[in-house]
């Protein structure tokens, strides 16, 4: 879901930095064989995680959401030589693949991959976190959260995805729309939280970066 013009969205994309070519092959890869590739991060919003993630400099990352391990690797990007990242994705069918373009990568010795439930997983990683990315079911955003906050560092950094629905967050809510409930409750309750800061960008279909005080 693009919000701007499409004219100016394009300038934008034009002048940015572009994609790896490790990107690309997997961007090429994720379009040519797996279902719903418009999951897909995509070049833009992948390379404001790269940056995003060169001047957090975490030691350790975790991403709920993992599908063909793109934003993964593009947090990597500014991760620190003795970091990790835990990415976590109910999809085992993807295993693999991740795992291909984690292991082409520079950081693939650093990359652990949980396959499973999300919220039964979170609890059991044993580290402190620096950036947490979330780009999973939206119902269960706000869980998430309550998750995470406790393992964060101070300052550290909690990007979430698709917190604008495709514009459904400003219309009238259909109350079988359980998705568009929820990110309405998720972006009222990290906006209202007194242990963080937040601002939600328009870019792409919204992300929201959250700073842990």
């Amino acid at each position: 879901m693009h919000f701007l013009p499409e004219g100016i969205d394009q300038y934008a994309v034009n002048h940015s930095q572009q994609e790896p070519e490790l990107l690309q092959d997997l961007n090429t890869e994720t379009w040519q064989t797996v279902l719903n590739p418009r999951m897909l991060s995509g070049t833009y919003q992948g390379r404001l995680l790269s940056i995003l993630a060169k001047l957090i400099n975490p030691k350790n990352i975790l991403e709920i959401g993992t599908y063909t391990g793109y934003s993964a690797l593009c947090m990597c990007e500014g991760i620190q030589s003795t970091g990790v990242l835990h990415t976590i994705d109910k999809n085992e069918e993807l295993f693999d693949l991740q795992r291909k373009y984690f292991d082409l990568s520079p950081w693939g010795a650093q990359m652990h991959q949980h396959v499973g439930n999300a919220i039964d997983i979170i609890p059991n990683i044993d580290e402190k976190f620096d950036l947490v990315f979330i780009d999973a079911d939206k119902a269960n955003y706000s869980n998430y959260f309550d998750l995470i906050i406790d393992k964060m560092n101070p300052g550290g950094v909690i990007l979430s995805d698709n917190v604008l629905w495709s514009g459904k967050v400003v219309q009238e809510l259909d109350p079988k729309d359980i998705d568009t409930r929820e990110l309405l409750h998720y972006n009222k309750k990290v906006n209202q939280d007194s242990r963080v800061e937040t601002i939600l960008l328009p870019i792409r279909d919204g992300l929201t970066i959250t700073r842990v005080k």
